[in-house]
């Protein structure tokens, strides 16, 4: 599968963006000090990672300072085909259990209803890791689960969201 990687840096001028390679990284430690070298490269605090493939789902990862990495991926679905998926899944699916060990007492109508909604995705991970910068959980829950929607077109709407729709872009 072929793969669009791009990490994008908030700097004290904006945004910087930079295409990434990932068929060399091997596991998420890895990722992550790739993605530290962005930080340092650009003098930011924090940087987030955008991830298309083959636009069968998209991943987004973010990482702050010295905090650990926190994973969004739109469809779980996309770990049988991508290696690149598969080595985020394991976070994702470890932020998903921290987020919902407190829902069993939760109405059983609503995960019904929150089914059928997004009845062709499946995704996993922290939904809230970009709310601080202007795309809440379920604003990107329901990109992903938009009939028509490809995963670049979700990256472009986070992207110009963020107010780094431009340098994205650029990288394309």
């Amino acid at each position: 599968m072929s793969h669009f990687a791009a990490a994008v840096a908030r700097t004290g001028d904006g945004w910087a963006a930079r295409e990434m390679s990932l068929t060399d990284v091997e596991d998420l430690d890895s990722l992550v000090d790739e993605l530290r070298d962005v930080v340092a490269d650009t003098a930011a605090t924090s940087v987030v990672l955008f991830v298309e493939e083959d636009d069968e789902y998209l991943a987004i990862v973010r990482l702050d300072g010295e905090a650990e990495p926190r994973v969004f991926l739109s469809d779980v679905r996309a770990v049988d085909a991508s290696s690149i998926a598969a080595m985020l899944y394991e976070e994702a699916a470890a932020e998903s259990l921290e987020e919902h060990e407190g829902d069993e007492d939760e109405d059983d109508d609503d995960s019904e209803e929150d089914g059928s909604l997004r009845a062709e995705a499946d995704p996993a991970g922290d939904n809230e890791l970009l709310a601080d910068l202007g795309t809440p959980g379920k604003v990107l829950l329901d990109l992903c689960a938009e009939e028509g929607m490809l995963p670049a077109d979700v990256i472009t709407a986070v992207c110009e969201s963020l107010g780094c729709a431009e340098q994205l872009e650029a990288l394309r």
